[in-house]
């Protein structure tokens, strides 16, 4: 059971957040017959919904599958998706799991060797991670 929970919320941090985090990027690059401030709009709206999601499911949990950090927790989807709509204030379980993540030592290597294409990200990329 534990397996299937793992790979559904590998699932939903796919689909619910870093698909939905592409709409913006996509429309930003013009890749997509929909204006960037559109583009921007529909994944602002629809990462809301994720965050609220995971906000609840993460009560009482230190990872995304529970207390241990697994392959659920591995995707950077939060950390990009923080970049396209930031996770505010009404979130703070997410918050805390997003920063988490940022301070595990393999999650924390692999944000810091990706620092010098920062650039490249199409929304434009904060200095605050």
């Amino acid at each position: 059971m534990a397996a299937l929970n793992v790979r559904f919320l590998d699932r939903f941090f796919d689909l619910h957040v870093m698909e939905v985090m592409q709409i913006a990027v996509e429309s930003s690059l013009k890749r997509v017959p929909v204006k960037s401030e559109e583009g921007l709009v529909l994944a602002k709206e629809r990462l809301e919904r994720a965050y609220a999601w995971l906000e609840r499911h993460l009560a009482g949990r230190s990872w995304a599958a529970g207390e241990d950090f697994t392959l659920a927790d591995c995707a950077p989807s939060l950390f990009y998706a923080d970049w396209t709509h930031q996770i505010s204030d009404a979130f703070p379980l997410l918050r805390a799991y997003r920063t988490r993540l940022l301070t595990r030592p393999s999650f924390a290597r692999a944000v810091e060797e990706a620092r010098p294409y920062r650039p490249l990200f199409p929304l434009g990329a904060p200095d605050r991670d």
